[in-house]
């Protein structure tokens, strides 16, 4: 196993996403309708992409959306189930934010999977009171698995 080496502004194909998101939990957690369109329209978009390699191996992301002045909004991290507990996933997110404006200019947001919180806490973010929003009318998981 190579030293992993992270990325900052990498644009990722579908396909590609799409079989690491087959090794992390984080496949998990997309709706099944217009999977293919909604998750080719994030990669296009996301303006904050952190990726972590292990050679050729996607084995880490950080997609976010930032207005580099005020916030960022985290969409998907996940780390490959192999290289989990290995400080990746925060290094995912510290450098997501760094790239964002840091940590003293731009407030970092996003949804928590309720396994992931002890992470989250653990990097430091807690629950904020004001935050408010306004979820999908449709969304029903499905997951992308290894196989599948």
């Amino acid at each position: 196993m190579a030293e992993v080496t992270f990325r900052t502004g990498e644009r990722l194909e579908f396909a590609e996403y799409v079989e690491f998101l087959r090794h992390t939990d984080l496949g998990r957690q997309y709706p099944a309708a217009r999977f293919q369109e909604r998750v080719t329209r994030l990669l296009a978009t996301a303006n904050v992409v952190v990726t972590a390699r292990d050679g050729d191996r996607l084995v880490g992301v950080c997609l976010g959306l930032s207005d580099m002045a005020y916030y960022l909004q985290v969409t998907d991290l996940g780390v490959d189930g192999a290289y989990q507990r290995r400080g990746i996933g925060r290094r995912l997110l510290t450098l997501a934010h760094e790239h964002a404006g840091g940590e003293d200019d731009i407030t970092l947001l996003l949804v928590a999977n309720s396994r992931a919180v002890s992470f989250y806490e653990a990097c430091g973010l807690k629950p904020l009171e004001d935050v408010m929003g306004k979820e999908a009318r449709v969304w029903e998981l499905f997951a992308v698995v290894a196989g599948g």
